[in-house]
């Protein structure tokens, strides 16, 4: 396969679309280099400083709930492209790549130093080493629990109320109410109706 060819949209437009597109685009460049300043101060903030928090995760994020919690550091590519929901509670060191579109639902728990992965690049060694690179969205469901050092990789969908264990790399979709663990993660149980295993 070759490598793409600019087809009049803007790469940002490709970047969102999941086709292939150049990061030094200078656009691209422009939001990254906001997002960078904006992510700077919110990792500088104390948590003596909520108010001042809020205020910089509002302007860095495209959308984030009401009594959510981001723990510094906190690491994105854009901000724009990622939507949290309300009362969910991310613990330190959270990456959140969103050059695709990552939407993170109400009530989630993110354990420490969890990964969220919607880019790619391509295996051909030819546009590789043209830069040209792609992404495909994330979505984590409703009181979804990542545990610590989760890797939630490109194109993925965690369905509400399921649980993935500490260390687990998720490369396929996961349906709502199970645990899956492992490397790639596997299903190990289903959680029935009114269980408190994803609580814990």
């Amino acid at each position: 396969m070759t490598a793409a060819v600019p087809d009049g949209r803007s790469m940002r437009e490709r970047m969102l679309a999941g086709d292939r597109y150049l990061a030094d685009d200078p656009e691209l460049t422009e939001r990254h280099l906001r997002a960078m300043d904006l992510m700077s101060a919110y990792n500088a903030t104390s948590a003596r400083e909520p108010d001042e928090r809020r205020r910089l995760l509002r302007e860095l994020l495209g959308a984030v709930g009401e009594d959510t919690e981001i723990r510094p550091p906190f690491y994105v590519d854009y901000g724009e492209h990622l939507r949290v929901g309300a009362r969910t509670f991310a613990n330190f060191g959270l990456v959140a790549l969103d050059v695709a579109p990552i939407t993170i639902g109400d009530d989630v728990q993110i354990g420490t130093n969890v990964q969220l992965l919607p880019p790619s690049h391509p295996l051909e060694p030819e546009p590789r080493r043209a830069k040209w690179e792609s992404a495909r969205p994330i979505a984590v469901g409703d009181n979804v629990w990542l545990g610590s050092g989760v890797i939630v990789l490109a194109g993925v969908t965690i369905g509400e109320d399921s649980v993935v264990g500490a260390g687990s790399v998720v490369t396929r979709d996961l349906p709502a109410g199970v645990v899956a663990v492992g490397n790639p993660a596997r299903i190990v149980r289903r959680l029935g109706a009114g269980t408190d295993a994803g609580r814990r």
